[in-house]
């Protein structure tokens, strides 16, 4: 296995990370990522094999658990209850809970809405110049989440604020401050949060939160820490996914002059993904002893999937550097796989395949006013602005 170094905060990785993976991927299925300090999976194949590999999880083993700071409890005590870092068997009940909420027929129902929304965010846009990734793509998915889970929409941009400040804390930029932020974040959330599971369990509504709670398996249901946990988690995850693919979405259809219909609006949506993910790296332990693409892992030994370097793996897609709707179907990695795939894929998937389509028909003329730039965010990747020019939008009517 060859070892590589490469800062995640490096600006010109910041903007392009495609080129270090490439070099990465010169050299197998694995290569060890020196400033990480671990083995990373870089094929499609590892990838895939990884996320489905039960002798890998993302819970770490049991006796190398560290201590946790006391500035960081209240973070890690919303944490300790989400799904998405948990394994079997309470992995199996949460997302078996879940599910019975959050379930298709009810993702494809808010579509209408999903388009409602999308003509109303760009009847608010301002004509000339204006920033897409504030008034586009960040509203969308916040409010279409405010609204599944029942939450006043006017909370959107402090639910934004507190969002944020968690997902920071998996970030290779994290200093104190953001740790103190991510903290004082998820305390506020969580308190939040508690208040309306609780009116809930009195004053039953057809949202979601409401759902979550009639949930039932095998006599179990949510306690209360872990539906505000999930609640936390479908907010997070839902719409930080989003709002960068949107964002890099809007990027790539104006930078390649590609049309967006809704008959195409699927296979472009896929090929977005596939191009430039939200998130590109994700963290799995070794369980046991066990050798995979010929390295040694030990159990508690961390392996990192670069879900952005298999999703231009030249050995799935010819010439995967170029952005082709066309492409044979092809399942890509941007939302995982295996037990940790995620949950919110099919309302992500909706989002896009309804407001990309719709932002293109009412802004035909729409531009870029400025060389977009990506933010320092890895393991995620989105934008810092997408500064548009466009004329007044057409009539939706």
């Amino acid at each position: 296995m060859k070892t590589f170094q490469q800062s995640p905060t490096d600006p010109d990785f910041v903007q392009n990370p495609y080129p270090f993976y490439d070099r990465m991927r010169s050299g197998g299925d694995l290569a060890y990522w020196q400033d990480y300090g671990m083995p990373c999976a870089v094929s499609l194949a590892a990838v895939n094999a990884l996320l489905r590999d039960r002798r890998f999880g993302r819970e770490v083993p049991a006796e190398q658990a560290p201590a946790i700071p006391e500035h960081l409890k209240p973070f890690y005590a919303v944490e300790a209850h989400s799904m998405l870092e948990l394994e079997p068997p309470r992995h199996t009940r949460l997302r078996g809970l879940v599910l019975r909420a959050f379930t298709s027929r009810r993702i494809r129902a808010l579509g209408p809405e999903i388009a409602a929304l999308s003509h109303d965010l760009i009847d608010r846009l301002p004509p000339g110049e204006t920033d897409l990734l504030t008034g586009f793509c960040q509203p969308l998915p916040v409010i279409v989440i405010c609204r599944l889970l029942g939450v006043p929409e006017t909370m959107a941009p402090q639910l934004l604020h507190w969002s944020n400040a968690m997902v920071a804390l998996y970030q290779a930029r994290r200093d104190p401050g953001i740790e103190t932020r991510a903290a004082e974040a998820a305390q506020a959330f969580a308190d939040f949060m508690r208040g309306y599971v609780e009116e809930r369990r009195t004053r039953p509504a057809d949202d979601l939160i409401t759902h979550l709670i009639a949930a039932e398996e095998d006599g179990e249901k949510l306690s209360t820490d872990e539906l505000i946990t999930t609640c936390i988690l479908l907010l997070n995850a839902g719409h930080e996914a989003t709002v960068h693919t949107l964002g890099n979405g809007i990027k790539t259809l104006l930078e390649t002059g590609t049309a967006i219909t809704p008959d195409r609006a699927e296979a472009v949506t896929e090929e977005i993904l596939r191009y430039d993910p939200p998130l590109h790296m994700f963290t799995r332990y070794a369980y046991e002893d066990v050798e995979v693409f010929g390295h040694r892992f030990t159990r508690g030994d961390q392996v990192a999937l670069l879900l952005g370097a298999a999703n231009r793996d030249p050995q799935a897609w010819p010439d995967p550097n170029t952005f082709d709707p066309a492409r044979a179907p092809l399942t890509n990695t941007a939302f995982g796989g295996g037990l940790h795939f995620c949950v919110g894929a099919p309302l992500a998937r909706l989002e896009l395949q309804t407001a990309l389509p719709i932002l293109f028909e009412r802004l035909p003329e729409l531009s870029l006013a400025e060389l977009p730039a990506y933010a320092n965010l890895y393991h995620f990747h989105g934008l810092t602005h997408l500064k548009i020019r466009a004329q007044p939008a057409v009539s939706s009517w």
